[in-house]
């Protein structure tokens, strides 16, 4: 019995229209999501910061100001240079352990 040659049963240009069309919904979702990501970023950051009021403040007052802020700044810095330290070394930890473990060969 001969080989009959199916046709598609989508032609190939309903196909690229199907695709793009595809491809315009996720990039639009995507873009919803960004936008509500946004949002929900600056609105949280309204709730937990509080604006900085510096209008009417003297210069010692600005001065100290800047300094609670600096060091503010300054052990948040430690702290995400502690967390990355440590999952750093977690990370190399388990890389070394999984090289080791007879599995692996």
């Amino acid at each position: 019995m001969p080989e009959v040659e199916r046709k598609p049963k989508i032609t190939a240009s309903r196909k690229l229209l199907l695709k793009s069309l595809m491809l315009a919904k996720a990039k639009e979702c995507w873009e919803q999501e960004h936008e509500a990501r946004e949002a929900e970023k600056s609105r949280y950051l309204a709730e937990r910061i509080p604006a900085l009021q510096t209008r009417g403040l003297s210069l010692s007052a600005l001065q100290d100001l800047c300094r609670d802020l600096h060091a503010k700044v300054e052990v948040v810095d430690e702290e995400r240079y502690d967390i990355e330290a440590m999952s750093g070394m977690e990370g190399r930890k388990k890389m070394f352990d999984a090289a080791k473990s007879p599995t692996s060969q």
